[in-house]
């Protein structure tokens, strides 16, 4: 007796419309991971901006008694600038340069042109451009009034 022994499979349509189904959620969840990850750069920079150096930034102003000059910059927070006696640094651990979660440098002023706190510090944002709509700043407005 032998029997006829019916191998179940999947048909090619079946396969196929499997196939577009994974294509088209994946068409729809894409575009929300990249904003995710836009998100976590908007959200780093500004915590750069305001904990990471904005802290050293207030150490370095501690012990001196004055914020970096523009012409000091940033660098002053890591090495110790001419005449700068009390400089206790470096204040913040990095090896090179001061980027933003888009590989641009942060532009330092002081004194500072908008900040009531003494100096402005910015981001290009992800245009890599200052003065347009994406930078981000120490005295953004908007988001200081978002805060209160």
């Amino acid at each position: 007796m032998s029997r006829n022994k019916v191998r179940k499979a999947f048909t090619l349509m079946e396969l196929l419309l499997v196939v577009i189904i994974i294509g088209v959620l994946a068409a729809i969840m894409l575009p929300s991971f990249s904003g995710r990850s836009e998100e976590a750069r908007i959200t780093r920079a500004m915590t750069e901006i305001e904990s990471t150096l904005g802290l050293a930034l207030d150490m370095f102003e501690s012990d001196i008694g004055s914020y970096p000059s523009t012409q000091q910059g940033l660098d002053a927070l890591i090495r110790k600038p001419e005449g700068a006696d009390n400089w206790r640094g470096p204040y913040i651990k990095k090896s090179n340069r001061f980027e933003d979660p888009w590989r641009n440098e942060y532009n330092y002023q002081f004194p500072g042109q908008h900040n009531t706190f003494g100096y402005d510090l910015i981001s290009p944002g992800s245009d890599g451009q200052l003065g347009t709509e994406d930078d981000i700043s120490n005295f953004d407005e908007e988001r200081q009034n978002q805060q209160r």
